[in-house]
């Protein structure tokens, strides 16, 4: 097995002491220390928000802390760029990917060292180096592939194959496998164990506790801020990590939520529904229950979330919304008859990036703070307190840019924004995905809240545990139509996967053997 192995690769003693660093007075990081020993994979983990991904991007040179000491081998360093690490051996593979999209892999790769002769660039030489490193990574990348055309665990192969051409020592990777599907990130993890049995350093930051304990050698928990403690990863568990992370034990991550009454009026009643990828979908949702949909990646789920939500156009069918019997034909008239939607990508879909916190907030509600096209702004930033308070929004100033809140946060806003527009329904479509532990506490109890003052909510989750532990009742998604329901003793991880997956029950898939 190819061991990653290349000139240069042997990863120096990385000494982060007393690192500061603040943002509009705001301590992301205050007084951390942290040892990491070379050639191994030290994982970094805590909240949204504890800071872990301010002090990777410290290391990586992105960020210039305003305290503190870098040092590689007892020797300071002083990052201006990332280009300044990157020359002292340290590369980055951040969350959002950050690759040239009209070049291909090897231009990727090579971007800014080329191969040239006579000033010109050598193009086969470059193409047959990408070749030898995707063999040795076992990538299996043409080299001529255009990266736009890639799916996204090939570009983030590209981007370590970038990494691996910079002769880098040491590669930050910030949540590397939050966008990508089991397998693929199976296979990820594969690749993080052959980096470090070839001698680099690899700076895991993620809040996937399974996958640190299943990767790391050494774990750092970050808390508001501040260092908690680094061990051995063979000394912790999930619980430990969860109760460091926290300050305090979890008793129970999925809160118990009462059950409607059955003459709970019907507040979402979707009748023979059809739309670009799902089909014929009848479902009914009452006052205070929570319905979860269930089902693999493009069984339909979020194309029926977009189609109630006015989002998609109807080929058949109707959404009702409320004891009015509202029809939905856009977003607009759907957030006015009382149903809202956190969509899948809350940067994508949801969020204004630089605009502030409070605007995002009242993004949805600006009339109600308007008189004649004039913007009320003491109530407004009324509303927003409000609001922002009872989601626990943390993160400054509600004038800072929705941008400098952690995920967790920026996720709570879109709650915050639903919830000032009193809906009868809320569609909540991948709630908490990168999101941390503690913030996923924190917006189950925001569901439970809305489920118990009379919301009708839909939850579309693909992780199924989440479903399991939130919903009263789960429907079963299968290539664009309904397969299965299930509710009471009836909820159980096989049959749900076993609709998924067969498009029967888990009896029915034994007694057919």
């Amino acid at each position: 097995m190819a061991t990653l192995t290349a000139p240069g690769a042997d990863a120096p003693l990385i000494e982060l002491t007393s690192i500061g660093k603040w943002f509009g007075g705001v301590h992301a990081v205050s007084d951390v220390s942290v040892r990491i020993e070379p050639g191994t994979i030290h994982a970094i983990v805590g909240e949204n928000g504890a800071g872990k991904s301010t002090l990777g991007k410290v290391l990586s040179g992105s960020l210039r802390p305003d305290q503190g000491e870098v040092r590689l081998n007892g020797e300071v360093q002083h990052f201006h760029s990332p280009r300044d690490a990157l020359s002292a051996g340290i590369a980055t593979i951040a969350q959002e990917i950050a690759l040239v999209p009209g070049m291909t892999v090897a231009q990727n790769v090579f971007l800014g060292i080329e191969a040239r002769r006579a000033g010109f660039v050598r193009r086969q030489a470059m193409r047959r180096r990408t070749r030898a490193l995707s063999r040795e990574a076992e990538f299996d990348l043409p080299p001529d592939q255009v990266v736009s055309r890639m799916r996204l665990p090939d570009q983030q192969k590209t981007e370590i194959l970038r990494a691996i051409a910079r002769q880098a020592s040491t590669i930050v990777m910030d949540e590397p496998t939050a966008a990508l599907g089991r397998i693929d990130a199976e296979k990820l993890h594969t690749v993080i164990r052959k980096l470090r049995d070839g001698g680099r350093t690899v700076v895991l930051i993620s809040h996937f506790l399974d996958e640190v304990l299943a990767l790391a050698d050494t774990v750092t928990v970050l808390r508001d801020g501040k260092h908690v403690r680094t061990a051995p990863a063979a000394q912790e568990t999930e619980q430990s990590l969860i109760e460091a992370m926290l300050g305090h034990s979890m008793q129970q991550l999925y809160p118990e939520v009462r059950h409607p009454a059955e003459d709970s009026p019907v507040v979402l009643d979707i009748e023979d529904l059809s739309a670009p990828g799902v089909r014929n979908i009848s479902l009914r949702v009452r006052a205070g229950e929570i319905v979860g949909l269930a089902g693999l990646v493009g069984a339909g789920r979020s194309e029926l979330a977009m189609a109630i939500y006015g989002a998609a156009r109807k080929q058949g069918g109707e959404a009702f919304i409320g004891a009015e019997r509202a029809t939905i034909k856009s977003p607009r008239q759907a957030r006015r008859a009382g149903l809202f939607m956190v969509p899948e990508s809350r940067k994508e879909q949801g969020l204004v990036a630089m605009r502030s916190v409070r605007e995002n907030v009242n993004l949805a509600n600006v009339a109600q703070h308007a008189t004649l096209g004039v913007l009320r702004g003491r109530a407004e930033r009324r509303a927003t307190a409000r609001a922002l308070e009872q989601t626990e929004v943390r993160g400054g100033s509600p004038e800072l840019p929705v941008s400098s809140l952690s995920g967790g946060n920026q996720q709570k806003v879109m709650f915050a924004r639903g919830m000032l527009c009193s809906p009868q329904v809320l569609v909540a479509d991948e709630p908490t995905r990168g999101v941390d532990i503690g913030s996923r506490q924190s917006i189950y109890g925001l569901i439970k809240a809305q489920a118990e003052a009379g919301v009708g909510i839909v939850i579309i989750s693909s992780d199924l545990e989440e479903v399991l532990g939130l919903a009263h009742r789960i429907v079963v998604m299968r290539a664009g139509t309904m397969v299965a329901e299930y509710s009471g003793p009836e909820m159980t991880p096989e049959n749900v996967l076993s609709a998924a997956m067969l498009g029967t029950t888990a009896k029915d898939a034994r007694n057919t053997e």
